[in-house]
């Protein structure tokens, strides 16, 4: 079973033109459907005279969390090939939106599959990949005075913290790495007081 995943690490850009069309791509890192509908909403208000905002993302680690939109365009000429070089470098937690400004000339179904395919190459080519344990997500729930204890098994287990309220009583959103899931969730069961259980996201 694999133990990591590959994803971006910032956002990315790339710009295709032909016979006038512009197709503006852009990457994101993301981690939940929500941003997906925060970003898109984003690059409309960033270009309200485009005439499409094609996209594809993949979510989480089992690979079933997908979508490819073609906004309008030809059934399978745009969010396919967007999706195509999301597949080929083997990433995940990943959105691409190309924006495209009509030039005047239709370019055709080959012509539309190079030109969304090509942007979003370039929008991937242009940032870092980096690889990341995959996680299990959970809610830990625990007094103020053991804190610092919990904290400090999150640290040596490499976990990532989504959210967090430290008040007198305290609420972690963290996702500790699977192959630590055991041990860690073990040992924070052993906290007096710890509360913990696995969420989804959303």
């Amino acid at each position: 079973m694999a133990e990591k995943y590959t994803t971006i690490s910032a956002e990315g850009r790339g710009d295709f033109r032909d016979r006038g069309s512009k197709f503006l791509a852009y990457a994101y890192p993301i981690v939940s459907s929500q941003e997906v509908k925060e970003k898109l909403l984003a690059l409309k208000k960033e270009h309200p005279k485009a005439v499409h905002y094609c996209y594809a993302w993949r979510i989480g680690t089992d690979g079933t969390q997908h979508r490819a939109n073609d906004d309008g365009e030809p059934a399978g000429s745009a969010g396919k090939p967007i999706m195509g070089q999301i597949d080929s470098l083997e990433l995940t937690n990943v959105l691409v939106v190309v924006v495209r400004y009509f030039g005047g000339s239709l370019l055709g179904v080959p012509g539309l599959i190079n030109a969304y395919k090509t942007a979003t190459a370039q929008a991937l080519e242009t940032v870092p990949r980096t690889e990341k344990w995959i996680e299990q997500l959970y809610e830990i729930n625990f007094d103020y005075p053991v804190m610092g204890e919990v904290l400090y098994l999150l640290k040596q287990c490499e976990a990532t913290i989504y959210k967090q309220e430290l008040q007198l009583f305290c609420t972690v959103n963290a996702g500790i790495p699977l192959i630590y899931c055991r041990e860690y969730v073990q040992r924070l069961t052993e906290i007096r007081g710890v509360g913990i259980k696995p969420v989804s996201r959303e």
